[in-house]
Order: structure tokens, then C-alpha cells, then sequence
């Protein structure tokens, strides 16, 4: 299969007098997926980069953190997006709030404007959005989800700057890792049989991640007097039904029986949509309401303007065989659960001095095990997903479908890797705040309780070869329901913590070599 890339599609001319001067490109929600994606062919295709994270730490163990410039500050901070977008050319808007649920149409309107206002004040010289694919291109009376109105609302809040905007509209986009990749396999891989919503017989142009990072790159360098929205595509028109039984017979997953009825709700294919796959229903929720309408193409200007690659656009079988073969090598380069939400407020840290004087409270394991740091490290960092969490992994299992039950994100999410973690990334019902290798490994838990929680391992080398591991569960109690929360899962802890540190010790052990006296 040819292996396209985003490169040789020219550059925006550099400021004039800045004596040719590698343009500055800046990228907003670079932890999400596409973002994460689109910094290296930034990269390669020569622009300088700089983005604008709220924790900087979090792009830290991505392979390109060390070759661009990282600025931190909040979405929702106009001071600090002014500051990002200081003597920058082009600014790529990836941002959206969907994770919020309710509301989060206000707040993606706040976020543009305050990029909007920051581009014009900068004299920043082109901007790049990454929209959605709009029913009748937005005309007409068809009736727009909020999802897609606030995608909208996006798109003319940028070009309203008076900076030259260039709006792509893309539809279902395929590719490891995102969204509606995993809900399409989620979907398919897990339900031989389905009841469905009638959604399922709606027309989508899907596109492969892979022509949306050569479009986003191809359309920095477009001239400014190009000030508009495009749509995008692949060369595929299909139903979501159609989408399933050809991801099926492309994995030889054998025929699905799909049956659609017009009784479920959006509200019930979310949660169903969020039992099955790792999209919570929140996220789901407004992607659900935009599958009701038809998204194709209604031009395709955009290919007059950036020519097609070699051999074409990558069609939908294409796409899916490259998505499936990076989750089956664990290539995922970037995941939809990675992104943070740039606009919540930053929680405390269990080693902050504003803990003193709280309440706070802890299960600490601490073991000496007969193998060196680097073989307890590789168990530790494995810890979820496929592995599971070493002890009682029933009771893990019920505690994710319990926090599913309740709106939360349950275990579907997995790991985007099922040995190796960045920063910042997800896993489960957690998200990894601290990663030194071979030394310490720190989870926030992103599910829903009275508190918060982490889960943190610590390594300590010892002479003969040896390591000190020390286990810390930390809680900090929200109200009365915090304080009876952790004392009626007490009596769990007891049980679960000291087999976890026995067993991440023994699989350690096991797999340590063995020293060979003289």
C-alpha cells in the first residue's frame, strides 16, 4: 500500500525583511490527535513550530517535543493565546470542547473568538481551522446538530478576524486512534449481531487522516486572497451500515447482521454507543446527533487548488487496512482520548503544599524485589489494558462498568500502546500525570467519585541487583461522601493493593535473568 505524507506542498512565503526566515507556524490542541499528528509534517515540510498547551510537561515524550517551541497557557487565557501568537504566520485552530457535554458550544465560541482577536492583534497572516463536514454545505433548511452549528459558528468567528481563513470541512475521519475509527471498529469487532438506529442508512464521505494532515499543511501555503471554507473527502461516498460490513470483511470478521429501527434516541445511541466502545456518551452524544444527517462533499474545490498525490486520495478499504495494521503493530501515534481539556482548572498535585492541612488519604505498599528496576519498570508500565491490573481484575472490571453506569468513562478506553506511555496520555479510567523511566510512574483517575485519585509507583535501586517499589494509592475526600466513600472501598484496598505490588514483584522476578555465579 503506498504510504502518503504530507511534504513538498510548498511554504507561506517568509515576513518580508525576515531575510528568509523559516516561517512560524502555531498549532493549538497538539495533544489532540490530529494536532499531535499534523507537528511533524510541519516539521518536515520546513515550517518552525510552536504550540500552545496548558501542560507542557504533557508533550514532553512525544518524538518532536524537543524541535518545537512549547508556550504554556489556557485556551480560555486571551493574554496567554496573545503571547502564543506573537510574530506567527500561520495559526492552525484544532480546538473544540466537546468533552464538556452540555454547553460546550458556548465555550468553543469564547475559544475562537479569543484566537480570533489574538490572530488579528499579531498580524498572524493565514489561519487554518479544521472544521466539520456540513449538510448541504450549510445551506438550505437542513437542521444542524449542535455539534456541527458550533463547528459552524467556529469557522465564521475566525474568518470574522479579518486574517485570511481557510475552513477544511471534514466529515468521518479514519485513522488509528481516532474517534470514529474506534467507534466504527469498537462497533463492528464486538457485535456480530446489532440492533441499530436508523442513522446507520445515512451517507458519509469518510477521509483518511492522512489527506487531512496533506490539506491542513497544502492550505498554509494557499495565497491570501483564498478566504473561505472547503469541503474534504475521500473518494468514498457510504452508509455507516455500508462502513461496518466493509470493516468486517476487510478483518474477516465474517457477515453482521445490522437491523435498524427508528425507536432509539440520540440519547440511547450514545449510551449504547458508550457500552460498546471506548467513546464516552458525552462525546458520543452530539457525534450521534450529527450522523442524522447526511454529510457529503457539495464541491470539491479544494483539489484545484491542492492536487491530489500520487495514485490518488486513499480510499475507505485502504484507510481502515492502515488503521488496523497500526493497532496490531501498537503504532498509534496519537489517540482522540489523549487531548486534555485546556479550559478546566488545574487540580493540586498529592505533593502541593496546599494538601497541608487537609484531609488526605493513602494505602502504601512497599516491596523489595529480586530483579532490577528496568524489569519492575516494564511490568509497571504495562499496567491496564490487555494486562490488566494484576490483582482481582474482576473487581477492576466492575468498578469501570459501575463508572460507565454513572456517566463516566469506564475501562473502554484501554491504552493507546499496551506496553509503552507518554505523559498525558490516557489509560482506562486514569490519565498518566508523571512518567520517569525506570523511576516513576503517576495516575490521575479521570472517573467518576467524590475526590480525587491517584495511583502512583515509585522505584528505588538496591545493591545486588535488587529494587525498592513502593505502591501509593492517594484520595482526597470532596465532603462527607469523599470520607464514606474511601472507608466503604476501605475494606477492597486491603485486599487488592498488597496483591497488585506482590504480583507486579513476581512477574518482574520471573522475567529478571539470572545471575550466574563464578
Amino acid at each position: 500500500m503506498r504510504e502518503p505524507v504530507a511534504r513538498d506542498l510548498g511554504r507561506i512565503p517568509p515576513r518580508p525583511g525576515a531575510d528568509q526566515v523559516a516561517p512560524l507556524a502555531l498549532v493549538t490542541g497538539a495533544t489532540g490527535y490530529v494536532g499531535g499528528r499534523l507537528v511533524p509534517e510541519l516539521l518536515a515540510n520546513g515550517y518552525r513550530v510552536r504550540v500552545l498547551v496548558r501542560h507542557p510537561d504533557r508533550v514532553r515524550d512525544h518524538p518532536w517535543a524537543a524541535d518545537v517551541e512549547v508556550v504554556a497557557g489556557d485556551a480560555l487565557d486571551a493574554d496567554a493565546v496573545g503571547r502564543a501568537c506573537a510574530d506567527v504566520d500561520v495559526l492552525f485552530y484544532l480546538l473544540h470542547a466537546l468533552v464538556l457535554g452540555h454547553g460546550f458550544g458556548r465555550v468553543e465560541d469564547e475559544m475562537a473568538q479569543i484566537a480570533a482577536d489574538a490572530a488579528s492583534t499579531a498580524g498572524v497572516r493565514r489561519i487554518v481551522y479544521l472544521g466539520g463536514l456540513l449538510p448541504g454545505g450549510g445551506r438550505g433548511d437542513a437542521r444542524l446538530s449542535e455539534h456541527l452549528s458550533s463547528r459552524m459558528r467556529t469557522g465564521e468567528i475566525l474568518r470574522s478576524s479579518g486574517v485570511p481563513t481557510i475552513e477544511l470541512r471534514a466529515g468521518v475521519i479514519l485513522g488509528s486512534g481516532s474517534t470514529s475509527f474506534e467507534m466504527l471498529r469498537y462497533l463492528t469487532e464486538h457485535l456480530p449481531a446489532m440492533i441499530t438506529p436508523k442513522w446507520v442508512r445515512t451517507r458519509i464521505q469518510p477521509i483518511s487522516v492522512r489527506d487531512v494532515l496533506r490539506y491542513l499543511v497544502g492550505a498554509a501555503a494557499l495565497p491570501p486572497a483564498v478566504n473561505r471554507a472547503f469541503d474534504i473527502g475521500g473518494p468514498d461516498v457510504l452508509t455507516y451500515e455500508q462502513m461496518m460490513r466493509r470493516y468486517a470483511r476487510i478483518n474477516g470478521l465474517g457477515r453482521r447482521v445490522i437491523v435498524p429501527v427508528p425507536l432509539l434516541t440520540p440519547r440511547l445511541s450514545s449510551l449504547w454507543v458508550g457500552l460498546v466502545t471506548p467513546v464516552p456518551s458525552a462525546i458520543a452524544k452530539p457525534l450521534v446527533r450529527s450522523l442524522r444527517n447526511e454529510v457529503v462533499c457539495q464541491e470539491q474545490d479544494i483539489r484545484t487548488l491542492i492536487p491530489d498525490p500520487p495514485g490518488g486520495l486513499l480510499g475507505f478499504d485502504d484507510a481502515v487496512e492502515l488503521a488496523v495494521r497500526r493497532v496490531r503493530d501498537a503504532d498509534v501515534r496519537t489517540r482522540w482520548s489523549s487531548a486534555s481539556l485546556p479550559w478546566a482548572p488545574s487540580d493540586p498535585l498529592p505533593t502541593d503544599p496546599t494538601w497541608a492541612g487537609g484531609s488526605l488519604y493513602e494505602d502504601v505498599r512497599t516491596i523489595e524485589v529480586p530483579a532490577p528496576a528496568a524489569e519492575v519498570w516494564r511490568v509497571v508500565e504495562g499496567i491496564g489494558g490487555v494486562h490488566g491490573y494484576f490483582s482481582m481484575d474482576w473487581a477492576w472490571r466492575a468498578r469501570g462498568l459501575l463508572d460507565w453506569a454513572v456517566g463516566g468513562v469506564g475501562l473502554s478506553r484501554g491504552r493507546r500502546d499496551p506496553d509503552h506511555l507518554r505523559i498525558g496520555e490516557t489509560l482506562d479510567f486514569w490519565r498518566v500525570e508523571e512518567l520517569i523511566p525506570e523511576r516513576q510512574l503517576r495516575l490521575r483517575a479521570e472517573m467518576k467519585n467524590p475526590g480525587l485519585a491517584w495511583l502512583e509507583f515509585t522505584l528505588e535501586p538496591l545493591d545486588g541487583g535488587h529494587t525498592r517499589l513502593v505502591q501509593r494509592a492517594v484520595f482526597y475526600p470532596r465532603g462527607l461522601g469523599g470520607h464514606a466513600y474511601w472507608w466503604a472501598v476501605a475494606p477492597f484496598h486491603g485486599i487488592v493493593f498488597p496483591g497488585m505490588a506482590r504480583n507486579i514483584g513476581e512477574r518482574a522476578a520471573a522475567a529478571a535473568p539470572v545471575a550466574v555465579g563464578g
